[in-house]
C-alpha cells in the first residue's frame, strides 16, 4: 500500500491557491482541467516533498474545483491536514503576517491550527524537538473551532 494524495473540494480557486501556495508555501505540481466534466484537479506538494511528488506524483494534497458552484459543509468532520514545519513559532508569524487567523496558537512550542479559506482544519507541527514557550504565543487564546 502506498499513500498517494488527500483531496479537499474548494469553492474560490484563487484564494485556494493564494492560501495553500503563498502563504502556507506549497508547490503546484501539476493542473489538469477538465472541460467535459467541468472541474479542475491541482496537486500541490510540501517543499520536502516537492522532487517526489513530481517524480512520482505522490505524495501530495489534490485540491478539486467544480467549476459551478456548490455548497460544501462539514470541513470540521474531515479532520485535518498536517505540515511538519522548521519553526512553528516563525511559521505562525510568517502566517499572521498575510492576514491568517491562528486559531490555536503554538503556546507549547509544538503545535498550531490554522484553517484555509473553505475552513479545512491545518495542523502545524515543530520538527524535532519543541521550542520553548515564548511570547506572545505562550500567552495567546484560541480563536474559533480548530
Amino acid at each position: 500500500m502506498e499513500y498517494l494524495h488527500t483531496m479537499v473540494r474548494v469553492t474560490d480557486l484563487d484564494k485556494s491557491l493564494e492560501f495553500y501556495c503563498d502563504k502556507l508555501g506549497l508547490y503546484l505540481v501539476r493542473r489538469t482541467d477538465y472541460e467535459r466534466g467541468r472541474f479542475s484537479l491541482i496537486f500541490l506538494a510540501a517543499p520536502g516533498d516537492k522532487d517526489s511528488a513530481e517524480a512520482e506524483k505522490r505524495p501530495c494534497l489534490e485540491l478539486t474545483y467544480n467549476w459551478d458552484p456548490e455548497t460544501y459543509t462539514g470541513g470540521r468532520n474531515f479532520g485535518h491536514l498536517a505540515y511538519r514545519v522548521d519553526n512553528i513559532y516563525e511559521t505562525c508569524q510568517r502566517l499572521m503576517d498575510m492576514g491568517v487567523t491562528i486559531n490555536r496558537p503554538p503556546r507549547d512550542g509544538h503545535m498550531a491550527f490554522v484553517r484555509s479559506p473553505d475552513n479545512i482544519s491545518i495542523e502545524l507541527l515543530q520538527k524535532g524537538d519543541s521550542l520553548p514557550p515564548q511570547e506572545p504565543w505562550a500567552s495567546m487564546e484560541n480563536i474559533g473551532e480548530w
